[in-house]
């Protein structure tokens, strides 16, 4: 007997559905322009949203994609105006979003007037045109931290808050912190699921938590698991 579908609160979840939610991704220190290559034509094959990669890798081609990318990653121990640039440059060369990480230890000391100053510094770098989303790193956050630091996204003028970078030995996505930042921001921001999702029912899980987008280095193991 095949097992169920992947179920988004009482409605199964169609591969279709899933794909157009998915950030293709390929952040690998060792990704070559061979490997990025073979990563495009991956997503395009999967038909999913969007490629996300680093951003000595830019410029790509990638038609039919989303292309996205990353700033001050992944520890997000970046001058504010590092990452700045660093977003900025990524915009030129054709990113059309930047998920950007926020200082953690800021956010653990409850110094938010950093984080804010931190969001609005890449914000204002990439101006209104490119999406932002803001890493949170929530498996490294106490629940208030959480919160307060989506809030501070939500102010700061982003667009997404984002669970994690995936390399943090914390841990990834998890859907307790999903439904919170949900609680949060949801609605009003987009919140992106990633790190360490890696089965259908997992994704399918993080969705129905609320994630209305979801970073993956192995989309299509995921996607297998949802019907057509």
């Amino acid at each position: 007997m095949a097992d169920p579908a992947p179920h988004s609160g009482s409605r199964a979840l169609t591969r279709g559905e899933v794909a157009a939610m998915i950030d293709h991704t390929l952040l690998a220190p060792e990704a070559t322009a061979a490997t990025v290559a073979t990563a495009v034509e991956e997503a395009r094959q999967l038909g999913v949203y969007a490629v996300c990669l680093s951003p000595a890798m830019l410029p790509v081609d990638a038609p039919g994609l989303v292309l996205a990318t990353v700033a001050g990653f992944p520890s997000g121990k970046h001058h504010s105006l590092v990452k700045g640039t660093e977003a900025r440059l990524s915009a030129e060369q054709g990113a059309a979003e930047v998920d950007m990480v926020i200082d953690i230890g800021a956010a653990l000391a409850r110094d938010y007037t950093a984080v804010l100053s931190d969001v609005i510094t890449v914000r204002e770098a990439l101006g209104e045109q490119v999406v932002l989303k803001v890493i949170v790193e929530s498996a490294a956050l106490p629940d208030e931290v959480l919160v307060e630091v989506c809030r501070v996204a939500e102010r700061a003028g982003a667009d997404f808050v984002k669970t994690s970078t995936g390399f943090h030995p914390a841990g990834g996505a998890d859907a307790r912190a999903v439904r919170l930042m949900a609680d949060t921001v949801g609605g009003r921001l987009g919140i992106k699921a990633s790190g360490g999702i890696r089965t259908a029912a997992a994704a399918a899980e993080l969705i129905e938590a609320g994630a209305t987008r979801l970073g993956l280095s192995r989309s299509r193991d995921v996607l297998a698991g949802f019907p057509e």
